[in-house]
């Protein structure tokens, strides 16, 4: 490589090695003097189990923190969270103007009036089909179907050639609210000649081609024209194709929705404000839901996914202010639960079931289908597009490997793994990984942002594990203990497999332990708390067959 070569550079710093959290740079320029631009900037949700007290995890930008003053502008596909769910957090720390259709801008900007300190991001309008040039970089907005509104794949043109970034899209010529992936758009870009197409793995495991909008659309009517009592529908809240579904499945049978949850309400208000919602009556609040006769009222619902906040959860518990259900009625999961949300999912079903309400998934109905392509999909848009390199992104090790396959079968040249932190020349010479940088995850914990280093998170999981013991002394100089130590046991057994009282057990490994030290070891308070805490640990162990945390704190009077 030259010295002060201009290059083309890739470096995914989320979404590829995992589902979520979607943060891609594009950088051209000579090394020392490279510009930038990126494209989405997501977040994932945590497991619970995982990592106990954590909701929301972001991408470490701090690769492009560190040249924030090179990054030229945030291009935003769509508005998933996976997609925008990190805008709010992470701005501030780049300060560069968001680039967005009118859909995604217009729900950032509702997102933002509706939290408190959240900051005034500089959003920019984009057109689906034009173009905007910011320093080298030229990128065009190519309309895709998804299963969202104005969900656009990018196409980036440099001096070094033509990019094309997917984003996530499918084949859906019916796709009832947004766009259709267009063969012209994209055999266009193929005739102009693709350096690289970086391309959305989600469901290349899956063969055929997706089921349409359109036939869902179709199952939802009949299943809510057939139910005799209420019926409740949850999904995505995204998802305005779905919820127009609903809706014109509900005028169709002399039905009045009733829309329930805060995301709801906010994509709606924006679906109806850019025209999606055109030629269907204003839904029903909350508080309507009592007074609407049982056989003429249907709910859209938050919380198809699980989450304990939501509404359809509140309603499984029967703890909701205002929507409650009975046994006869329907409750449609136009949806699927995303990996690590099963049991929580399965918990409100069986919570349903239990109360006689009937629960329609998408193992017995069509009432839902993937915003991802499947294989034969993906086989088409390689035909269009005939690109020189190949990049799977957006997908977990088994789809990124499996698509790395499919794309070298369809003749692709190059096929470049990478993840997240892979630093890809794309041009010029042979498309490569030539480094790799710093790319982890931030995790949201309460108002404060920590990143995978901090001692919380495995502190944490050890205490869900096998609690915590803790022990205070008192000791004066002349290294003489003062009184009882206060000792405490949390999230342990009361007894041991013996039958003792494990806070007896605790306390005579104290006992024995301060009395067998020597004054002259009792004056150094951080010897003490080691000896003591290993004491307490070894003790428990051989009576519980568990090491719990242990914190042994000595004052000195």
């Amino acid at each position: 490589m030259v010295m002060g070569q201009e290059e083309l550079v890739f470096l995914p710093l989320g979404g590829v090695g995992e589902i979520g959290m979607n943060a891609a740079l594009y950088g051209f320029g000579p090394e020392k003097g490279r510009k930038w631009v990126m494209v989405d900037c997501g977040m994932g949700f945590a497991g619970e189990e995982q990592m106990p007290g954590i909701d929301l995890m972001f991408p470490d930008l701090s690769f492009i923190e560190e040249k924030r003053k090179d990054l030229l502008g945030i291009f935003i596909t769509h508005a998933h969270e996976d997609h925008i769910g990190a805008i709010s957090e992470l701005w501030p720390r780049l300060k560069v103007p968001v680039y967005a259709t009118r859909f995604a801008k217009n729900l950032l900007e509702t997102r933002r009036l509706s939290e408190p300190g959240a900051p005034k991001v500089d959003l920019r309008e984009v057109k689906p089909g034009r173009r905007v040039t910011v320093g080298p970089f030229e990128l065009e907005y190519v309309p895709v179907s998804h299963s969202i509104p104005e969900s656009n794949a990018i196409a980036i043109r440099t001096a070094a050639g033509l990019v094309v970034h997917t984003g996530d899209w499918k084949i859906d010529p019916t796709p009832v609210a947004g766009d259709v992936t267009s063969p012209e758009a994209f055999t266009a870009l193929g005739d102009e000649g693709i350096l690289a197409l970086v391309c959305d793995s989600t469901n290349v495991v899956r063969e055929g081609f997706s089921p349409s909008e359109k036939e869902v659309a179709a199952t939802l009517k009949t299943l809510i024209a057939d139910s005799p009592h209420r019926v409740a529908v949850t999904t995505f809240a995204s998802n305005v194709a779905r919820i127009r579904a609903v809706a014109e499945a509900a005028v169709a049978c002399g039905r009045e929705v009733v829309a329930v949850g805060r995301a709801m309400d906010r994509v709606i208000d924006v679906a109806r404000e850019c025209g999606y919602l055109d030629g269907l009556p204003e839904f029903r609040r909350s508080d309507s839901w009592k007074n609407l006769p049982r056989e003429r009222v249907v709910a859209l619902l938050t919380g198809s996914q699980g989450e304990p906040r939501a509404a359809l959860a509140r309603v499984s518990r029967r703890d909701h202010p205002d929507i409650s259900l009975a046994a006869g009625d329907r409750v449609i999961f136009s949806s699927r639960a995303i990996p690590g949300n099963e049991r929580d999912v399965g918990s409100i079903i069986n919570d349903l079931v239990t109360q006689g309400v009937e629960v329609i998934t998408d193992r017995t109905e069509l009432v839902h289908v993937s915003g991802h392509p499947r294989r034969d999909e993906m086989v088409e848009m390689y035909k269009w597009t005939r690109p020189g390199t190949a990049i799977p992104v957006h997908g977990e090790a088994l789809h990124l490997d499996e698509h790395a396959r499919f794309a070298r079968a369809q003749g692709v040249q190059n096929v470049v793994k990478a993840r997240n932190g892979s630093l890809v020349r794309l041009s010029p010479g042979k498309p490569e990984v030539i480094d790799h940088v710093k790319a982890g995850r931030l995790y949201k914990d309460g108002n404060v942002l920590i990143d995978e280093k901090d001692r919380a998170i495995p502190e944490r999981r050890k205490l869900m594990q096998a609690g915590l013991v803790s022990v205070a002394i008192a000791i004066d100089e002349d290294g003489v203990v003062l009184g009882d130590p206060a000792v405490d046991i949390i999230g342990l057994p009361n007894r041991g497999r013996s039958g003792e009282p494990l806070i007896e057990t605790v306390v005579d490994a104290v006992s024995r332990t301060l009395s067998g030290m020597s004054r002259g070891k009792l004056k150094d308070s951080e010897g003490v708390e080691k000896t003591v805490d290993r004491a307490v640990r070894t003790a428990v162990n051989e009576v519980w067959g568990k090491k719990p945390a242990c914190h042994v704190q000595v004052v000195e009077v």
